[in-house]
């Protein structure tokens, strides 16, 4: 995506780069550029299950211990 802005008629620097600021939080450039700012691997199918089964067995924990009344 490309931004300009371009310096009005009896405009102040100050004022152009507030309104630059302001065009670029509106556009979403900068939280595209931090959303990108760190590659991550995706995850090994053997990552992927052992995350899944340590879900399930944090579920059942949680299940036995709303049973007892021992949560929040």
């Amino acid at each position: 995506m490309d931004l300009e802005i371009k310096k009005q008629e009896r405009e102040t620097s100050q004022g152009l780069v507030r309104r630059f600021g302001r065009r670029v939080q509106q556009s979403g450039i900068l939280i595209r550029a931090r959303k990108h700012r760190f590659k991550q691997r995706p995850k090994s199918q053997q990552a992927k299950k052992k995350a899944a089964l340590r879900r399930e067995e944090l579920k059942k924990e949680y299940q036995v211990l709303k049973k007892m009344g021992k949560t929040k």
